[in-house]
């Protein structure tokens, strides 16, 4: 049974904190309310309190804020073009290896690997997680060949 709250209920709990709070009622009673009308879907109580407490202050925005912080600067198309050509020249490169080679960190090279490159670990290489037609050809072929022995 999936215990993951959707964006809509997360949108819905929201709403009805806010409801709550300008009703005048306490956080609690909204988390005890929020408990029984969705279960174990409900948000946590840190979470309930949070949005009640910016309610309560006079918050009339549901959406959440963006987060502050420095945006990343050094995962860029041409770091990503890099890291792509280090791991097609050596399958066997690591991720550290790879930070050290292009002066990266190393969370920012396997961010590059798995979100920007959809390749994951593979033994001891980095490879795409899907194959493309011309390996799936060969895949065939093999199979074909294997089975008509």
């Amino acid at each position: 049974m999936c215990v993951c709250v959707t964006e809509t209920e997360n949108f819905e709990q929201q709403c009805a904190i806010k409801f709550c709070a300008k009703l005048g009622g306490t956080g609690i009673e909204t988390f005890n309310k929020l408990k029984q009308a969705y279960g174990e879907h409900a948000l946590s109580r840190t979470q309930v309190f949070k949005w009640y407490k910016a309610f309560s202050a006079g918050c009339e925005s549901i959406k959440d804020e963006p987060c502050s912080g420095r945006p990343s600067t050094s995962k860029t198309e041409n770091n990503v073009e890099k890291v792509r050509a280090l791991v097609r020249s050596d399958h066997r490169l690591t991720v550290r290896m790879i930070a050290s080679e292009l002066n990266l960190n190393q969370t920012t090279v396997h961010q590059i690997l798995t979100q920007e490159l959809a390749m994951r670990k593979l033994y001891a290489k980095i490879v795409p997680k899907n194959l493309t037609i011309e390996q799936k050809d060969v895949c065939l072929h093999l199979l074909e060949w294997i089975q008509s022995d």
